[in-house]
């Protein structure tokens, strides 16, 4: 099946490319928000991030480079049969394989966090050493929610089961239940209220793994992102993940994805323009440690 086969293109990213056999990176929009637990909508962030891309520039004087120097394609928003939970992570593993086995890097919009979840299990097949990297408000280290194993508030538990609690890192976390912060602070490489710093200090810890970044908009305070499901007061200043993605820039990152922007929270479009600027921000600082897989989804 072929990209185009899966996905519904409307309107791209600042920047992207017309070819995607040219492209050493693939966006792709998830919209999924089916499991969101407070404020639905997230459904809505690929779009409007692609929306606020044109009010950027090409050229990123924090990095000094242009987004012709990484060529992307942005290959649309994944159909989904919405309400079907396991068929949605279904389908976005196929996606992802689809983007390994064509040598892609894949930069995943999202939705809803879960959306992780079924990138990473795939991943793991070509990158036996990935590690993932988790930048949010909230662990998300549930054993289940309500019930369900499967929920935005599990994902990083249900990752942990997938790449090893070893190979979780998790900074800026400053919400989650009395038990998700033991199981952090007991499995998991666990680094609450801090960013860059704490990172700072694990980078030689990750200079030869293969990495994923997971990118929650709601670890920025809300007073700068209000546009996310479950805003949490006492986050980062956007400046703070700019530093981060600095910080990034050296090592091996095989993926990535951005999630939780929900624009119907955000009239002003600000959590959608801050979005954007970190996917821009973000290609190019990786782009040049960005690798392809010659391995095949098993």
């Amino acid at each position: 099946m072929k990209l185009q086969d899966m996905c519904r293109r409307i309107r791209s990213f600042l920047g992207s490319n017309d070819s995607y056999e040219s492209a050493g990176i693939v966006l792709i929009g998830i919209p999924m928000d089916i499991t969101s637990s407070f404020r639905p909508g997230s459904r809505q962030g690929p779009q409007a991030i692609r929306d606020a891309s044109e009010g950027l520039e090409e050229y990123s004087p924090y990095l000094d480079r242009e987004l012709n120097e990484c060529p992307f394609y942005d290959g649309g928003d994944l159909a989904l049969p919405f309400g079907n939970v396991e068929m949605c992570l279904q389908k976005i593993e196929e996606v992802t394989c689809l983007l390994l086995e064509d040598r892609k890097t894949p930069f995943f919009l999202g939705g809803e966090h879960l959306i992780s979840y079924p990138v990473v299990k795939t991943l793991c097949r070509y990158y036996p050493d990935l590690v993932v990297l988790q930048f949010d408000a909230h662990a998300d280290l549930r054993h289940d929610y309500l019930g369900e194993i499967y929920s935005h508030a599990t994902v990083l538990r249900r990752i942990c089961e997938v790449v090893g609690n070893n190979n979780v890192f998790q900074f800026g976390i400053r919400s989650g239940t009395k038990e998700e912060f033991s199981y952090g602070r007991s499995y998991t490489n666990f680094y609450p209220f801090e960013l860059s710093t704490a990172l700072d200090s694990c980078i030689p810890l990750l200079k030869e793994r293969s990495v994923y970044v997971t990118l929650d908009i709601d670890v920025i305070d809300p007073g700068y992102a209000p546009g996310t499901g479950t805003p949490e007061p006492g986050g980062a200043t956007p400046e703070e993940l700019f530093k981060v993605i600095a910080l990034l820039k050296g090592l091996q990152v095989v993926g990535c994805d951005l999630v939780e922007v929900a624009p119907t929270y955000d009239p002003g479009g600000i959590t959608s323009l801050l979005a954007a600027k970190l996917v821009r921000e973000e290609m190019l600082a990786f782009s040049s440690r960005f690798v392809s897989s010659e391995k095949h989804c098993l």
